[in-house]
């Protein structure tokens, strides 16, 4: 029987975590260490809360690392001390030193969620959607210096439903990724694969989302207007300023479907109904449907409506 491939699993946020469950649960893994970023403040209360990797791997008795920086000299020791065969990594938030890339003998191999080379960096699930795609998936690719150019092991395609926010595509790429994770690497160690080379040409980039993007520009058509608000949900939220005359306050909008409804000023209300309030955009209408006012909880149009008066006309900006 072939010894378990020494590993050290990197990671942070949520989307590594079917990652690093698959990995244990692997005969052919035995997780040395995982590695994942320090606590941090989190939350409403701002509380010092260890990352959703950090509990996973408690929880499996697995050694925890958790550098500042991954370049700290002593890190990199440590990790050599644990001379691993592999480092498998998944939203772990840093770009790793050519000290760590080189430090196991099948090097860093990486859970990306898109099609490589399309969407490389940092928010590649909430781009695809903004930029209304109809499909994205998982790239498994081992890490060079670049950002996520590395070669291609395997790739797994998945389509983009009309209804997808970024949380429920991100739940089924994180479930996707660990599956092809562990499917990819008993091929790679046993060099039954050949790393593809990108084609930098067709790449394309993924940015972090700022919080001026989230502000919704109402000049867009319905449908790109449609899409940020499914990009951006759960995380920060699409939002507008509603103007009653007194004051302007924050509306978060978290559900709104193109409607056939007209108007000439975008961003003015249209029309409201029972359940929803039109508004007018730069092309089409937006049926909203669920929403936040500011210092509130997240409802549906119709309890809002009941705590909250609207006009025809009224502005969103």
């Amino acid at each position: 029987m072939v010894a378990p491939v020494r590993t050290i699993f990197m990671g942070t946020a949520a989307f590594a975590v079917p990652s690093l469950e698959a990995l244990f649960n692997s005969n052919f893994i035995d997780l040395v260490a995982v590695v994942t970023r320090p606590d941090r403040p989190a939350g409403r209360n701002l509380k010092v809360q260890p990352s959703a990797i950090k509990q996973v791997a408690l929880g499996f008795n697995i050694p925890v690392l958790q550098p500042e920086k991954a370049k700290d000299e002593i890190f990199i020791a440590q990790l050599a001390e644990l001379t691993p065969q592999l480092i498998v990594v998944a939203a772990y938030g840093q770009i790793l030193p050519t000290a760590i890339l080189n430090l196991a003998p099948y090097g860093c191999i990486n859970v990306h969620a898109s099609l490589l080379p399309k969407y490389r960096g940092a928010a590649p699930i909430q781009w695809a959607i903004i930029n209304g795609e109809l499909e994205t998936g998982i790239t498994i690719m081992k890490i060079d210096e670049g950002l996520d150019s590395g070669p291609i092991l395997t790739q797994k395609s998945i389509p983009i439903e009309p209804d997808d926010t970024a949380q429920t595509l991100h739940d089924k790429l994180a479930q996707m990724g660990s599956e092809l994770l562990v499917e990819t690497i008993p091929f790679y160690v046993h060099g039954n694969l050949t790393p593809r080379f990108q084609d930098d040409s067709q790449a394309t980039y993924a940015p972090k989302i700022t919080k001026e993007q989230t502000h919704i520009d109402w000049n867009l058509s319905a449908e790109a207007i449609a899409n940020r608000i499914r990009a951006f949900n759960p995380y920060p939220g699409a939002y507008g300023f509603l103007n009653d005359g007194k004051k302007s306050s924050m509306l978060k909008i978290w559900q709104a479907i193109p409607s056939n409804e007209t108007g000439t000023v975008p961003g003015s209300i249209i029309a409201i109904h029972k359940d929803s309030f039109i508004v007018c955009c730069g092309m089409g209408s937006l049926k909203i449907t669920v929403v936040q006012p500011e210092s509130g909880k997240v409802m549906n149009v119709v309890d809002f409506l009941a705590g909250h008066k609207l006009s025809v006309g009224q502005i969103l900006g």
